[in-house]
């Protein structure tokens, strides 16, 4: 009776080991964006590159910003697995500052949350 019991144990166990779920997972090319020394009111648009290398559709449902001067754009179609997707970035270059921004992507990956971050500094004409 304990032989019968221990082959169904290890018998559902396996069975239970392949079946598991699948999941979407994402890559990006970089986590992070350094737009340098940029003059101000230069274009303010940058890319974050990113790859579904899971076994399931990725779908992004929200991406925010730390302040409301860089305003993230991203496709709400899902991304299918093996094929590559973008957020696009723009900052508002006109504030003359240094940027150190993050920006939250939340979407069905096996990791849910990721930060993304951008950074440089927006400096006047004529200053070095």
């Amino acid at each position: 009776m304990k032989k019968i019991v221990l082959v169904l144990f290890v018998g559902l166990l396996g069975f239970s080991l392949t079946a598991q779920e699948k999941t979407a997972k994402i890559k990006f090319k970089t986590e992070t964006i350094d737009y340098g020394i940029i003059a101000k009111g230069s274009d303010g648009v940058r890319v974050f590159e990113f790859t579904n290398t899971g076994d399931a559709p990725l779908i992004i449902s929200k991406v925010s910003s730390s302040c409301g001067c860089t305003i993230p754009n991203w496709s709400k179609d899902p991304v299918l697995p093996g094929k590559t997707g973008e957020i696009q970035v723009k900052y508002d270059t006109n504030r003359v500052n240094p940027i150190r921004k993050a920006i939250t992507v939340i979407s069905n990956a096996d990791t849910p949350t990721k930060i993304l971050k951008i950074t440089g500094e927006v400096k006047a004409e004529g200053t070095k």
